[in-house]
Protein backbone atom coordinates (compact mmCIF):
# COMPACT_ATOMS: atom_id res chain seq x y z
CA UNK A 1 0.00 0.00 0.00
CA UNK A 2 1.17 3.54 -0.87
CA UNK A 3 0.80 5.98 2.23
CA UNK A 4 1.22 9.75 2.86
CA UNK A 5 3.59 10.45 5.68
CA UNK A 6 3.24 13.70 7.02
CA UNK A 7 5.81 15.50 9.77
CA UNK A 8 7.83 18.46 9.89
CA UNK A 9 11.06 16.39 11.65
CA UNK A 10 13.14 15.22 8.86
CA UNK A 11 14.30 12.38 10.90
CA UNK A 12 10.66 11.34 12.19
CA UNK A 13 10.10 11.35 8.24
CA UNK A 14 13.45 8.90 7.47
CA UNK A 15 12.12 6.58 10.78
CA UNK A 16 8.77 6.26 9.53
CA UNK A 17 9.41 5.51 5.87
CA UNK A 18 11.79 2.78 6.56
CA UNK A 19 9.46 1.28 9.24
CA UNK A 20 6.66 0.93 5.89
CA UNK A 21 9.29 -0.17 4.09
CA UNK A 22 9.73 -3.13 6.71
CA UNK A 23 6.01 -3.71 6.68
CA UNK A 24 5.87 -3.69 2.94
CA UNK A 25 4.53 -0.44 2.11
CA UNK A 26 5.73 2.08 -0.15
CA UNK A 27 5.47 6.01 1.20
CA UNK A 28 5.07 9.72 0.06
CA UNK A 29 6.81 12.30 2.63
CA UNK A 30 5.76 15.89 2.95
CA UNK A 31 6.48 18.22 5.52
CA UNK A 32 3.63 20.07 6.20
CA UNK A 33 -0.32 19.74 5.62
CA UNK A 34 -0.27 21.76 2.79
CA UNK A 35 2.17 20.10 0.57
CA UNK A 36 0.32 17.20 2.16
CA UNK A 37 -3.17 18.42 0.18
CA UNK A 38 -0.86 18.56 -2.59
CA UNK A 39 0.21 15.19 -2.80
CA UNK A 40 -3.25 14.24 -2.63
CA UNK A 41 -4.56 16.05 -5.15
CA UNK A 42 -1.67 14.61 -7.32
CA UNK A 43 -2.12 11.15 -6.56
CA UNK A 44 -5.11 8.80 -5.20
CA UNK A 45 -3.17 7.83 -2.08
CA UNK A 46 -5.41 6.57 0.77
CA UNK A 47 -4.02 6.26 4.01
CA UNK A 48 -2.25 9.19 5.38
CA UNK A 49 -0.11 9.54 8.64
CA UNK A 50 0.37 13.07 10.25
CA UNK A 51 1.73 14.36 12.68
CA UNK A 52 -0.19 16.71 14.55
CA UNK A 53 1.84 19.48 15.43
CA UNK A 54 3.70 20.94 12.45
CA UNK A 55 4.24 24.81 10.47
CA UNK A 56 2.23 26.17 8.15
CA UNK A 57 -0.59 23.61 8.71
CA UNK A 58 -1.38 20.97 11.53
CA UNK A 59 -2.12 17.64 11.27
CA UNK A 60 -6.17 18.64 12.66
CA UNK A 61 -6.25 21.57 10.17
CA UNK A 62 -5.01 18.83 7.57
CA UNK A 63 -8.18 16.70 9.06
CA UNK A 64 -10.43 18.98 8.61
CA UNK A 65 -9.85 19.50 5.12
CA UNK A 66 -9.42 15.70 4.06
CA UNK A 67 -12.92 15.54 4.71
CA UNK A 68 -14.16 18.90 3.80
CA UNK A 69 -12.45 18.54 0.07
CA UNK A 70 -15.15 15.79 -0.59
CA UNK A 71 -12.76 13.53 -2.18
CA UNK A 72 -14.93 10.47 -4.47
CA UNK A 73 -12.41 7.66 -2.75
CA UNK A 74 -12.07 7.55 1.17
CA UNK A 75 -9.18 8.99 2.54
CA UNK A 76 -8.32 6.71 5.88
CA UNK A 77 -6.30 9.59 8.13
CA UNK A 78 -3.74 8.14 11.47
CA UNK A 79 -2.90 10.78 13.52
CA UNK A 80 0.65 10.74 15.24
CA UNK A 81 1.46 12.93 18.03
CA UNK A 82 3.52 13.37 21.30
CA UNK A 83 0.14 14.96 23.01
CA UNK A 84 -1.48 12.45 25.28
CA UNK A 85 -4.68 12.03 26.57
CA UNK A 86 -8.66 12.03 26.08
CA UNK A 87 -8.94 15.34 25.42
CA UNK A 88 -6.50 15.32 22.79
CA UNK A 89 -7.64 12.13 21.45
CA UNK A 90 -11.31 13.58 21.06
CA UNK A 91 -10.23 16.68 19.60
CA UNK A 92 -8.30 14.76 17.09
CA UNK A 93 -11.16 12.07 16.19
CA UNK A 94 -13.73 14.94 16.23
CA UNK A 95 -11.13 16.69 13.13
CA UNK A 96 -12.24 13.40 11.21
CA UNK A 97 -8.98 11.59 11.92
CA UNK A 98 -9.82 7.32 11.93
CA UNK A 99 -7.33 6.50 14.37
CA UNK A 100 -4.97 8.33 16.40
CA UNK A 101 -1.64 7.19 17.71
CA UNK A 102 0.74 8.18 20.05
CA UNK A 103 4.88 8.43 20.04
CA UNK A 104 6.78 6.86 20.43
CA UNK A 105 5.28 3.96 18.23
CA UNK A 106 6.17 0.32 18.13
CA UNK A 107 6.31 -1.39 14.88
CA UNK A 108 4.06 -3.72 15.95
CA UNK A 109 1.17 -0.92 16.78
CA UNK A 110 1.90 0.27 13.24
CA UNK A 111 1.38 -2.57 11.60
CA UNK A 112 -1.56 -3.93 13.04
CA UNK A 113 -3.17 -0.19 12.70
CA UNK A 114 -2.79 -0.58 8.76
CA UNK A 115 -4.42 -3.21 8.59
CA UNK A 116 -7.23 -1.79 9.64
CA UNK A 117 -6.55 0.96 7.46
CA UNK A 118 -6.56 -1.51 4.82
CA UNK A 119 -9.53 -3.23 5.96
CA UNK A 120 -11.69 0.11 5.99
CA UNK A 121 -10.48 0.89 2.68
CA UNK A 122 -11.64 -2.38 1.16
CA UNK A 123 -15.04 -1.95 2.81
CA UNK A 124 -15.09 1.59 1.70
CA UNK A 125 -14.52 0.09 -2.06
CA UNK A 126 -17.18 -2.72 -1.40
CA UNK A 127 -19.05 0.08 -0.64
CA UNK A 128 -19.02 2.06 -3.84
CA UNK A 129 -19.45 -1.21 -5.82
CA UNK A 130 -22.84 -1.78 -4.38
CA UNK A 131 -23.86 2.10 -4.69
CA UNK A 132 -23.09 1.40 -7.88
CA UNK A 133 -26.48 0.75 -9.30
CA UNK A 134 -27.63 3.18 -11.69
CA UNK A 135 -31.13 4.25 -12.85
CA UNK A 136 -30.63 4.05 -17.24
CA UNK A 137 -32.94 5.12 -19.70
CA UNK A 138 -34.17 2.39 -21.86
CA UNK A 139 -34.06 4.15 -24.53
CA UNK A 140 -31.50 7.06 -24.64
CA UNK A 141 -29.19 5.24 -22.28
CA UNK A 142 -28.67 8.21 -19.89
CA UNK A 143 -28.31 7.78 -16.63
CA UNK A 144 -30.13 9.98 -13.93
CA UNK A 145 -27.18 11.67 -12.09
CA UNK A 146 -29.64 13.31 -9.36
CA UNK A 147 -33.33 13.89 -9.23
CA UNK A 148 -33.86 16.12 -12.04
CA UNK A 149 -30.18 15.43 -14.14
CA UNK A 150 -29.54 13.33 -16.79
CA UNK A 151 -26.37 12.48 -18.09
CA UNK A 152 -24.42 10.61 -20.56
CA UNK A 153 -23.34 6.95 -19.02
CA UNK A 154 -19.83 8.07 -20.35
CA UNK A 155 -19.85 11.65 -18.23
CA UNK A 156 -21.78 9.84 -14.90
CA UNK A 157 -18.97 6.98 -14.90
CA UNK A 158 -15.97 8.93 -15.42
CA UNK A 159 -16.89 11.62 -13.17
CA UNK A 160 -17.06 9.23 -10.47
CA UNK A 161 -14.26 6.84 -11.45
CA UNK A 162 -10.90 6.89 -12.96
CA UNK A 163 -12.61 5.07 -16.03
CA UNK A 164 -12.50 6.42 -19.16
CA UNK A 165 -13.99 5.56 -22.35
CA UNK A 166 -13.34 5.21 -26.12
CA UNK A 167 -16.34 4.18 -28.78
CA UNK A 168 -16.22 1.31 -30.99
CA UNK A 169 -18.90 -0.53 -32.82
CA UNK A 170 -19.50 -4.04 -31.73
CA UNK A 171 -19.89 -7.00 -34.77
CA UNK A 172 -23.65 -7.07 -34.17
CA UNK A 173 -24.30 -3.02 -33.93
CA UNK A 174 -22.23 -3.10 -37.42
CA UNK A 175 -23.92 -5.47 -39.67
CA UNK A 176 -27.44 -4.16 -37.81
CA UNK A 177 -26.98 -0.13 -37.74
CA UNK A 178 -23.41 0.84 -40.05
CA UNK A 179 -23.13 -1.98 -42.72
CA UNK A 180 -27.07 -0.87 -44.16
CA UNK A 181 -26.26 2.66 -43.82
CA UNK A 182 -22.95 2.12 -46.03
CA UNK A 183 -25.03 -0.27 -48.70
CA UNK A 184 -27.35 2.66 -48.80
CA UNK A 185 -24.50 5.30 -49.40
CA UNK A 186 -23.10 3.05 -52.53
CA UNK A 187 -23.65 3.64 -56.00
CA UNK A 188 -26.47 1.82 -57.79
CA UNK A 189 -25.21 -1.24 -59.80
CA UNK A 190 -25.14 -0.56 -63.94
Amino acid sequence: MKILLVDDEPAMLDVMADLLADLGHETVTVSNGMRALEALDREPLRVVITDWMMPTMDGLELVRRIRASGRQRYVYVIMLTALAGPEKYLEGMRAGADDFVSKPISIEELEVRLRVAERIIGLQENVRLLEGILSICMYCKKVRASEAAWTSIEHYVEQRSDASFSHDVCPACYESQVAPELRALEPPPE
